[in-house]
C-alpha cells in the first residue's frame, strides 16, 4: 500500500496532527468541519487544501481513513459512513451515545471489514504501559482491584463563548451517570489481560451544585469482571476543585500501584520483597523501574515524545496506521471500545434506580440478535 491519506472531521482532533507527520507515507488529505472559521485557520496551518463543511463529501474523495473528533452524539453516524464508503475509521472517545448505537458500530465493523479504532489514548502513556508490562511480568503477583478516576469540572464550557447551549450541556451533563469512563475504565483493563467486565452498579451522592444540568456531583461505579475482579471508577466534572484527570491505582497479590493524586505528589509503587516477603514494604518512585518500558517507548525519538501524553499520542496513532496499512483490527477494536463505552451508559440506569446491578451484554464478532439486550 502507498502513501495513506487521511482525513479529520473535528478541528479538536488535531491532538493527532503530530503523529501523523512522524509516519513515513502518510498525508493529511482532507478536514471537515462545522465551523467554517476554525477550519480554514486550522487547515491553513497545516497546509491542507480540500476542506469540506458536509462530512459526506469529504467521505467521496479519495482519501483511506477517517479520523472522527467530532462531538460525541456524532461519532456513531459518522462512523457508520466511513464504513459504508471504504473508509478505516479511528473515533474519539465515546463510541456512541446509545447501546443501539453499539451494537449498530459492531454490525458495521463486521460488515465492511474496515479497520475500527477506538481512540483511548489514555491507554497509550507511558505510566499505564510501564505498569501493564510489569504485570506480565509478574511483579505484582495477580491482579484483583483497581481504580480509575477522571476529574474535570467542565462546567466552564457548557457554553458557546456566543451563549448559546453547547452539545455538552446536553449528552455528557444533560443527564445522569458516568457519562465519561473510558480514560479510566480503558487503563485500568489494560492490567487485567483477556478479562472482560460483566455486571456494573453505579452511585452517587445526587445533585450538589448550581450550575442547572442533570449530571451528579460525581458517580462511582463498581465494576465486576469475568474473572471475579473489582474495578472502581469515578468521574465528576461537576464539582468545584483543581483537575485530576488520571489518577490510577492497582492493588495485586505482589504489590501495588497508585498514580499521584495531585501536582505535588509522584507515580509510586510497592512491591513484596522476594528475598523477605515479611519486611514492611515501602513506596517506590515509578520512574526506578522504567526498564520494564515497552521498546518503543524507550526508543521513541524527540518528536514522538511532543506529539504528547509522553508519546502516548505518537503510538495509539502509529498503531492505526499499521492497522489500516494492513488492513487488520488494532488492539483496540470495536468491541473493547463498545465495552467500556457500555459502562457509563449502564450506569445510568444504576444510578437511576439506587445503584441496581446491571450485567454487561458481552460485545463479540457475530453477536445473535436475542444477546444484543440490557437484563434488568
Amino acid at each position: 500500500m502507498g502513501k495513506i491519506k487521511v482525513g479529520i472531521a473535528g478541528v479538536r482532533g488535531l491532538s493527532t496532527v503530530a503523529g501523523l507527520n512522524d509516519i513515513e507515507d502518510v498525508e493529511i488529505a482532507a478536514m471537515c468541519d462545522l465551523d467554517e472559521e476554525h477550519l480554514n485557520a486550522s487547515a491553513d496551518k497545516l497546509n491542507v487544501q480540500k476542506r469540506f463543511r458536509v462530512f459526506e463529501d469529504m467521505l467521496e474523495t479519495d482519501i483511506d481513513a477517517v479520523i472522527i473528533a467530532t462531538p460525541m452524539q456524532c461519532h456513531v453516524p459518522q462512523a457508520i459512513a466511513a464504513l459504508e464508503a471504504g473508509k478505516a475509521v479511528m473515533s474519539e472517545v465515546t463510541a456512541g451515545v446509545t447501546m443501539d448505537e453499539l451494537w449498530w458500530l459492531c454490525e458495521c465493523v463486521e460488515k465492511y471489514k474496515r479497520p475500527y479504532m477506538y481512540a483511548e489514548n489514555y491507554v497509550y502513556t507511558p505510566q499505564v504501559q510501564l505498569v501493564k508490562n510489569m504485570v506480565r511480568q509478574g511483579l505484582l503477583g495477580e491482579p484483583y482491584y483497581a481504580e480509575g478516576m477522571y476529574l474535570h469540572n467542565i462546567s466552564s464550557i457548557l457554553e458557546y463563548p456566543n451563549g448559546k447551549r453547547s452539545w455538552r450541556s446536553y449528552w455528557q451533563c444533560g443527564k445522569r451517570g458516568n457519562f465519561y469512563p473510558t480514560h479510566s475504565v480503558g487503563p485500568v483493563m489494560q492490567w487485567f489481560p483477556g478479562d472482560h467486565i460483566t455486571e456494573i452498579s453505579t452511585f452517587s451522592p445526587g445533585v450538589w451544585n448550581d450550575v442547572g444540568m442533570k449530571q451528579d456531583s460525581g458517580t462511582t461505579t463498581m465494576c465486576r469482571t469475568e474473572k471475579g475482579k473489582l474495578l472502581s471508577i469515578r468521574t465528576d466534572c461537576m464539582s468545584p476543585r483543581p483537575h485530576n484527570m488520571d489518577y490510577y491505582l492497582l492493588q495485586g497479590t505482589g504489590g501495588i500501584f497508585q498514580s499521584k493524586s495531585c501536582s505535588e505528589d509522584i507515580d509510586k509503587i510497592s512491591l513484596l520483597t522476594l528475598d523477605n516477603p515479611e519486611s514492611e514494604m515501602t513506596w517506590k518512585h515509578l520512574d526506578e523501574y522504567n526498564q520494564y518500558l515497552p521498546e518503543r517507548y524507550k526508543n521513541a525519538g524527540e518528536d514522538q515524545l511532543k506529539a504528547g501524553h509522553g508519546g502516548g499520542d505518537f503510538f495509539i496513532v502509529k498503531d492505526f496506521i499499521d492497522a489500516v496499512r494492513s488492513n487488520t483490527q488494532p488492539e483496540l477494536d470495536v468491541y473493547t471500545g463498545c465495552e467500556w463505552t457500555a459502562v457509563g451508559l449502564l450506569s445510568e440506569l444504576s444510578v437511576a434506580n439506587n445503584g441496581r446491578p446491571i450485567p454487561m451484554p458481552k460485545f463479540r464478532p457475530d453477536t445473535p440478535n436475542k444477546d444484543k439486550i440490557i437484563k434488568l
